[in-house]
């Protein structure tokens, strides 16, 4: 809404309360579903970095914000220990200076677990992408 008032640029002042509103449920349950969904190609991500090299929770954080992925500590954390659990990585505990890190790599069913997988991305992206 106009009110008549000006910011001091000399611009028309406009009263924008939308975009100060906390997030309705259904953008809060579609950004859940989001999540939801992505989670499974995180996990191949860190998978698929584990396999190639060494890998860690802070590192790992930022490769995924490369992607577009927004995950936090609270969120990488169990899900690299979920995957050390079912078998697919295995962690060390290195020095890192004054402090220790959690490295973690692939093992041997990681890394079938991760060609398997392979074959059925290329068959989704194939229906997903090529099909059109």
């Amino acid at each position: 809404m106009d009110y008549g008032l000006t910011t001091s640029a000399g611009e028309p002042y406009t009263n924008n309360i939308r975009n100060r509103m906390s997030k309705s449920k259904s953008d809060k349950t579609s950004a859940a579903a989001d999540r939801d969904l992505y989670s499974g190609l995180i996990r191949l991500h860190v998978l698929h970095h584990a396999t190639e090299e060494p890998i860690f929770g802070l590192g790992m954080i930022e490769e995924l914000a490369r992607h577009g992925y927004r995950i936090s500590p609270g969120s990488l954390y169990p899900l690299l220990q979920g995957l050390e659990k079912k078998g697919y990585l295995r962690s060390t505990t290195q020095r890192d200076g004054k402090s220790l890190r959690r490295v973690y790599r692939a093992t041997p069913l990681g890394r079938r677990a991760l060609a398997a997988a392979k074959s059925k991305v290329r068959e989704l992206f194939h229906e997903l992408i090529e099909g059109d």
